[in-house]
């Protein structure tokens, strides 16, 4: 077994806490093994002026992985959801820790949730599926792009003329910043993105001494919840880039799996649900993506890549 590791991370403050978390498990689980550090700054770190949309699948991944596959690196950390579902031939998942909060929250600057907020209120995110869910559910606001980490988004809702931005419930709760939160979204009002809350653990395809420090943080409830999400996204061709939703839950011994696309203004909403058993996560997502597709799915995903 490996007597140091390296693990790749961006160098956002929250990126680093993830990864900072993966080292915490590690040293507890095998503390003869030195866990270190290495920040790699990706696409969407160095791009910060425009929209991430056109510039295809792992902005925040690439780099990464790279490094991961060049072995300057030994494992890397990602948000799932940045993850893509069709990962460079030799990498894999090699471990999903437990789930932080699914959901996303709005944070407003008066503190007014969202049915309070005047008509024409500004709306800051640059996710295609925040921004249609949104619309379909107050088209009479503005949704305006805003872009950076945590700090970064709520600093310019303090200093710009923003009303409010809507960001992950996970990475607040990871910075401990709970306070600023206005309102939860309910799942059924904005579907999560594909594995938000999740982290994953990259690794190399035949590096068993990697996964074999790795399997100890799998918690496998949630790896049977992701595959599920993930196999919609994979099945409908899409990316965090496209306004697709899916969040699967195990509850009282099934798996609840709930999956959505929207058009890009929100003027359509179409969504599947469906249920079973918790090794039976790629057929539930297979089954949600082609409902999907049977209700109008493709033309909305065309609509959005047309505004992109």
């Amino acid at each position: 077994m490996n007597s140091a590791v390296t693990i790749g991370t961006r160098g956002s403050q929250l990126a680093l806490w993830q990864a900072s978390f993966v080292k915490q498990q590690l040293a507890h689980h095998f503390p003869d093994v030195e866990v270190n550090l290495k920040t790699i700054k990706t696409t969407g770190d160095t791009i910060q002026n425009r929209s991430l949309i056109g510039l295809g699948k792992g902005v925040f991944t690439k780099e990464i992985e790279i490094a991961l596959l060049n072995g300057e690196i030994d494992l890397a950390v990602h948000s799932l959801k940045d993850l893509p579902t069709d990962l460079p031939e030799g990498l894999c998942i090699a471990a999903i820790p437990t789930r932080e909060d699914p959901r996303d929250v709005l944070v407003t600057s008066t503190g007014f949730p969202l049915e309070d907020l005047l008509n024409g209120a500004k709306i800051g995110t640059t996710s295609p599926r925040r921004k249609a869910q949104l619309l379909h559910l107050r088209p009479n606001l503005q949704v305006v792009d805003v872009r950076g980490n945590v700090d970064t988004r709520i600093r310019k809702l303090e200093e710009t003329d923003l009303d409010g931005i809507i960001l992950a419930a996970a990475g607040i709760k990871r910075l401990l910043k709970e306070e600023v939160i206005t309102q939860y979204f309910e799942i059924e009002q904005m579907v999560p993105a594909v594995g938000q809350g999740a982290l994953a653990i990259e690794a190399r395809e035949g590096d068993s001494d990697i996964k074999e420090l790795l399997y100890p943080l799998i918690d496998f409830t949630t790896v049977a919840e992701i595959t599920a999400e993930r196999t919609v996204l994979e099945n409908l061709g899409g990316g965090c880039q496209l306004p697709i939703g899916a969040y699967a839950e195990h509850v009282n011994g099934e798996l609840s799996l709930i999956g959505t696309v929207c058009h890009p203004e929100g003027r359509v909403r179409i969504v599947e649900r469906v249920s079973g058993m918790l090794g039976d996560a790629v057929n539930l997502g297979k089954i949600v993506a082609e409902e999907l597709r049977n209700k109008g799915a493709n033309e909305l995903l065309k609509a959005q890549s047309d505004v992109g």
